[in-house]
């Protein structure tokens, strides 16, 4: 069991570059099924949840050949199966994009129900309806979701509810449905529009990526291609929170600044300081006090439900009343008895949390509870006073290349350490 061992207290300083986007390479890596030939995919992000999904792949017949820590090489030509393997998909909400990539590759899919991090429940009937739509029949039973058609036809889809994972699923499906498809209604996150971007450098037809209706002409062929991932939008903002929560003054590299709008935003109104480049932001939190903000999460481009935790541990150490409104999941607040141990006051009603500010935090014995809790749990270590020791780190690993190297890199004392398995900090002696 290892464990994440932090001494707080000193600001972050210099400079980081952020890599590919996790939620991105999630589902870009699915969908080289679809492509006639190789792929060669650069600016990976070099964590857990990418070599899974190489392990499936390679498990269903792929050639997969890591050239770099952040550049694979992907055949899927001679793809065998249309199963993905049980125990793999159950690590990853993402193992759902092979049910779209399977069914517009081999008209079939069977893809047990996914895994990740619990947020509460997860419905897929958009999805369904879109695949069937699509003119799929669709079963869940046993634990996984099976797809089968006799060939998919273009159609008019309007999804009820704004999802990522529909429109990446559906979207995926429909690249070679024959005649038009049209989706409304859609999300429309950085990682959509790259993984549209993807699918025409195979030679897809899709308009509209970014916006609330996407327009996609079937194709009969795909070809393989060279393609580099845009960077990781919740990296960067996780950075930026760190480097404004520690007050510290952080040059952050490798971004696309537009994609972080919405969290320069709140920043700006805790009275942190944020300066845009061409391809970097300069976060600054050299302030006496930070100012309380009110936050909502919503679909982009509204405030990232992935930011969500790291904010909320930013304005736990901010003056005045600050109210966190999770627009997305409904449950996504289990990390607040975290930062409560950590000397935090915030109450949760719901979807709502309410948040008095606190002088500090102090180090303590935490868990990740998830991937972006688990991140709100080493910016807290970091801006808190003495060591904290944060467990189930497995969490972060799923969504963060080298935090440790690029933390110390900053200036800050953090240590991954192995500890005996069944010691826990939490276990009673």
């Amino acid at each position: 069991m290892d464990k994440l061992v932090i001494k707080g207290g000193t600001p972050l300083r210099g400079e980081v570059h952020v890599s590919g986007a996790k939620n991105a390479a999630v589902a870009i890596i699915p969908a080289t099924i679809l492509a006639g030939g190789p792929c060669l995919l650069e600016n990976i992000p070099d964590i857990s949840d990418v070599y899974t999904l190489y392990d499936m792949l390679s498990l269903m017949g792929a050639t997969v050949r890591v050239v770099s820590r952040t550049s694979v090489f992907i055949d899927t030509s001679n793809i065998t199966s249309h199963k993905v393997p049980e125990d793999l998909a159950r690590q990853l909400r993402a193992s759902y994009y092979f049910l779209g990539a399977l069914l517009g590759r081999c008209n079939e899919a069977n893809v047990p129900l996914p895994g990740g991090c619990d947020f509460g429940v997860r419905p897929i009937d958009q999805h369904i309806k879109g695949f069937e739509a699509l003119g799929a029949d669709v079963n869940i039973g046993h634990g996984s979701v099976s797809i089968s058609t006799e060939g998919l036809l273009g159609s008019h889809i309007y999804f009820d509810v704004v999802s990522v994972g529909a429109t990446i699923n559906v979207m995926l499906a429909a690249v070679k449905a024959k005649g038009l498809t049209v989706l409304e209604n859609v999300a429309k996150e950085p990682h959509i529009v790259d993984l549209a971007n993807f699918l025409n450098s195979l030679g897809a037809d899709i308009r509209g990526a970014g916006t609330d209706v996407i327009k996609i002409h079937g194709v009969e062929k795909l070809h393989g291609a060279n393609y580099s991932i845009i960077p990781d939008q919740i990296e960067a903002g996780t950075y930026m929170v760190a480097a404004a929560a520690t007050k510290g003054n952080v040059l952050i590299r490798g971004v696309i600044p537009k994609h972080l709008e919405a969290i320069t935003e709140k920043l700006v109104k805790t009275g942190a300081s944020v300066v845009e480049y061409d391809d970097a932001v300069r976060v600054s939190g050299e302030v006496d006090h930070f100012e309380h903000v009110n936050v909502k999460t919503m679909p982009y481009p509204g405030f990232p439900t992935d930011m969500q935790p790291q904010m909320t541990t930013l304005l736990a150490l901010a003056r005045g009343t600050s109210i966190v409104t999770e627009g997305v999941w409904d449950n996504r607040f289990k990390y607040i008895s975290e930062l409560c141990r950590m000397g935090a006051s915030i109450s949760v009603d719901g979807k709502v949390a309410v948040i008095q500010g606190v002088e500090s935090l102090s180090g303590a014995c935490v868990r990740a509870a998830d991937l972006r809790a688990g991140a709100a749990m080493v910016i807290a270590g970091l801006a808190a006073n003495g060591k904290t020791e944060i467990e189930d780190i497995h969490h972060i690993e799923r969504g963060y290349t080298n935090l440790v190297d690029k933390l110390r890199g900053l200036g800050a004392e953090i240590d991954r350490v192995s500890v005996p398995e069944g010691s826990s900090m939490y276990s009673v002696v």
